[in-house]
C-alpha cells in the first residue's frame, strides 16, 4: 500500500466512522477503486487508524470525560451488549465483512430507515445527562446491530437513542461517546491478533494514518452536529441508499470488492 492510498484510506475513515453512511461500505468503495491488494498490514491498517478517529471524540468532548462517573456508568453499561456479543460472534462478523452484497443491502435498508426517522421521532427532547441507565443498555444492544457490515455503529446507536426519545443531536453525541469504548476494544482486539504481520517499515504509516484520521474526523464530527441539528437525516439516508445500489452494481458487472 503506498503512501497515497493510505492517506485516502484515513480521509476516507475520518470521513465516515461518525456519521450514519457507513464506513466500512466507503472504505470497500475506495479500495476497489485504487485497486488495493487485501493484505494482512492493509486490514490491520484499516482497523488501527480508528484510533485516530476516537480520538478527536476525546478531544472535541474532552469536557464531558471528566464531569462525573455517571457518565461512565452510562457508557460502560451501554457498552456490555457489543463486549459480549462481538467476542462471541467475532469470526462470523468477519465472515460476513468478506460478503459486499450483505454490505449493500445494509447500507439501503438503513438508509430507507433514516428517510422517515425524523417524522417519528421529531419531538424528542431528552439530553444525554437525562438518560437512564436502562436506556443506556438499550441503546447498547441497538449497536450491536451494527455487526452486521454495512449497517454503521453510527447510525444504529443515533436510531437507538432517538428511539429512547434522546434528541437529535444528544442521540448523536452519546452516540460518538459509546465510539470510545466500543471502537478502542475492537481496534485493540484486532491489533493484538495481527500485531506480527506489523514490520518497522509499517509503523511510519499507521501513525501518518492515524493523524490523518483523527484531523479529518475532527472536521467531520462538528459538520455533523451542525447540520443534523438544523436538517435532520433524510439526506444521509439518500446518500445510503445510492451507495449501497452503486455496490450492487460492482458487483453486478463482476468487480472484485474487498476489505
Amino acid at each position: 500500500m503506498s503512501f497515497w492510498e493510505a492517506f485516502v484510506l484515513a480521509v476516507v475513515e475520518g470521513l465516515t466512522e461518525f456519521l450514519p453512511v457507513s464506513s466500512t461500505g466507503h472504505m470497500i468503495i475506495a479500495s476497489y477503486f485504487m485497486g488495493i491488494n487485501q493484505s494482512d498490514f492493509v486490514k490491520i491498517f484499516n482497523v488501527n487508524i480508528q484510533f485516530g478517529a476516537i480520538l478527536s471524540v476525546v478531544v472535541l468532548y474532552w469536557k464531558r470525560f471528566f464531569q462525573s462517573l455517571t457518565f461512565y456508568y452510562k457508557l460502560f453499561i451501554a457498552f456490555i451488549p457489543a463486549a459480549v456479543f462481538g467476542l462471541l460472534l467475532n469470526d462470523y462478523i468477519d465472515a460476513l465483512l468478506e460478503n459486499v452484497v450483505v454490505v449493500a443491502i445494509s447500507l439501503i435498508l438503513g438508509g430507507i430507515v433514516l428517510l422517515f426517522i425524523d417524522r417519528y421521532f421529531n419531538k424528542n427532547t431528552l439530553e444525554v445527562d437525562e438518560m437512564s441507565y436502562k436506556k443506556a443498555f438499550y441503546i447498547g444492544f441497538f449497536q450491536c446491530i451494527a455487526m452486521i457490515p454495512g449497517v454503521s455503529r453510527s447510525a444504529a446507536t443515533i436510531i437507538g437513542g432517538m428511539s429512547t426519545q434522546l434528541s437529535r443531536k444528544a442521540a448523536a453525541e452519546f452516540s460518538f461517546f459509546l465510539a470510545v469504548p466500543t471502537m478502542f476494544a475492537a481496534a485493540s482486539y484486532k491489533l493484538l491478533k495481527g500485531y506480527d504481520t506489523i514490520t518497522a517499515d509499517h509503523i511510519s504509516t499507521l501513525l501518518i494514518g492515524n493523524l490523518i484520521a483523527f484531523l479529518v474526523a475532527l472536521a467531520a464530527i462538528k459538520f455533523f452536529i451542525s447540520y443534523v441539528t438544523k436538517y435532520g437525516f433524510k439526506v444521509f439516508g439518500i446518500y445510503r441508499i445510492i451507495v449501497g445500489i452503486i455496490i450492487l452494481l460492482i458487483v453486478l458487472s463482476g468487480g472484485q470488492l474487498s476489505l
